[in-house]
């Protein structure tokens, strides 16, 4: 094996062992830099690990301790799993550089610590869903996950934040409480927990017949479980109010990285334990894809409503999750490869968005409704057309990314005739709906009206570097989108 293949545990490794010794760093200025430099090297590695395993063009299992399978655990990488492990651990650092400000000002000096480890031990979370071949230890790092993510809501220590926090935990244990049902029904008719003998066993049911009706609701479980976690509609009523609610760099990190874990891990229970004819044959696709289209559209309708910017983007990330689930319902390779680079796509534009909202923010004394923001562009010029790129991606204008993801979609139904003019429609409907209420906030804040009445303030370095690295991720994504689409489709055989 060669040495790059040690790259990905030693990222997770990294992540929980650094978490654990800031735990007992009492200075919160000292932890968060060891966190953004830590997320950093994380990146390095993964990106450097990316790159290698991608000219290699293969996949592999790593034993993790003494024990073979079936009773050892195991991860397995390949080009999509160090694709994924590059931009969730990129994002991480500049989420953080970009919500620096507002970090420090939202969380108080004895929690910033604290914070801190949640940070790291999310990351850790994200990297495992990723890497992982074992369904079990999927399910204990989603539970490291939720543990992780409500700590982040609940550290802005306010009234609303922490109801906030209460609605984000109940409704995150039942979609755990689903996954472990479902896993537990799956192990009881296969014996096995690493995903290739889980497939196996599977396979050999499905052909046979046998315990089809366990088969179907185990699979139910485990897809509502994530489902109920990555706020897919109609179970997303808790996510507006927590990210909402959250300082600027915890709403970017929950919004684009949290929520995406778990669909990873969905579309990797898909491809590697259950399959994609099995999930078609047992009709959850059609299931999926229904949700997904409703949730574009209820998602966006809830955003136009909204008067306050972060509740907006969080019903907007309701949107961007309908997407990806209405490619993973189209049930072919083409809806899964759209789904996973849309995944990169809000990855990167959400965060963007969430970190030039807090600048612009920042300039009128923190406030959020979006009619205090008026002219906030011209006293925060970066954050401004930060704001406008992120948003301009996500309605899909040409060269952003968002325009790639919606081509990718409309591209994949082809493959899917009977669904291909509803999803041809909702797209449309989509697109017009994110531009209503999109454009009106690009409008408000380059307005002149009331420039002169908010003191100016002047971002950190830190902020900027991110702001700027962010953009050009997401015209990246809308340019330069082969290389990564190739990777995708790569990753998707190797899995």
């Amino acid at each position: 094996m060669e040495w790059y293949c040690n790259l990905p545990y030693l990222s997770i490794f990294l992540a929980m062992g650094v978490g654990i010794a800031v735990s007992v760093v009492k200075n919160g200025r000292i932890a968060y830099r060891v966190t953004v430099l830590t997320a950093a090297l994380i990146s390095a590695m993964s990106l450097v690990f990316l790159l290698m395993i991608d000219h290699s063009g293969i996949g592999l299992a790593f034993t993790m301790g003494k024990f073979p399978a079936p009773f050892g655990n195991e991860i397995r990488f390949g080009p999509l799993q160090g694709l994924f492990a590059s931009c969730f651990s990129l994002v991480m650092t500049l989420a953080l550089l970009g919500g620096r400000t507002d970090f420090f000002h939202d969380v108080t000096e004895k929690k910033q610590g604290l914070a801190c480890v949640f940070l790291l031990m999310t990351l850790a979370s994200l990297l495992v869903l990723t890497y992982t071949n074992d369904a079990f230890t999927g399910y204990v790092f989603i539970e490291i996950s939720t543990i992780s993510a409500c700590a982040l809501v609940s550290v802005k220590d306010r009234g609303p934040t922490l109801m906030a926090t209460i609605r984000y935990l109940f409704m995150s244990l039942l979609g755990s409480g689903l996954f472990l049902f479902g896993l537990v029904l799956l192990y009881t008719i296969t014996g096995h927990l690493l995903m290739p003998q889980l497939m196996e066993k599977i396979q050999v049911l499905a052909v046979s017949g046998e315990y089809r009706l366990p088969l179907l609701m185990s699979a139910s479980l485990m897809t509502a479980g994530l489902g109920v976690k990555s706020a897919m509609f109609p179970f997303h009523r808790w996510l507006p109010d927590a990210h909402g609610s959250a300082t600027t760099t915890a709403s970017a990190v929950l919004s684009g990285l949290v929520l995406k874990g778990y669909i990873v891990l969905m579309i990797t229970l898909f491809v590697r334990v259950f399959t994609i004819p099995t999930m078609r044959g047992l009709g959850i696709g059609d299931v999926i894809f229904v949700f997904g289209l409703l949730g574009m559209i209820v998602g966006s309708i809830y955003a136009m409503r909204e008067s306050h910017v972060k509740r907006m983007l969080a019903y907007s990330s309701v949107a961007q999750i309908g997407y990806i689930f209405m490619g993973i319902g189209l049930m072919n390779p083409a809806g899964i490869t759209a789904a996973c680079f849309h995944i990169l796509v809000h990855a990167c534009s959400k965060p963007l968005l969430f970190t030039s909202a807090g600048r612009l923010s920042a300039t009128v004394n923190h406030k959020k409704d979006l009619h205090e923001l008026y002219g906030t562009a011209y006293r925060a010029p970066l954050a401004g057309v930060g704001f406008t790129v992120g948003a301009l991606s996500m309605i899909g204008v040409p060269l952003f990314a968002g325009f790639t993801s919606k081509l990718n979609f409309a591209t994949a139904s082809v493959q899917s005739m009977e669904k291909m003019l509803l999803t041809l429609l909702v797209l449309a409907l989509s697109t017009v709906l994110n531009a209503l209420y999109y454009i009106p906030a690009i409008t408000v804040i380059w307005s002149r009206s009331g420039e002169t009445d908010a003191e100016r303030q002047k971002g950190s370095a830190a902020e900027s570097i991110a702001i700027i690295l962010l953009i050009a991720l997401v015209f990246v994504l809308g340019i330069a989108y082969a290389p990564i689409t190739r990777i995708i489709s790569d990753g998707f055989r190797l899995m």
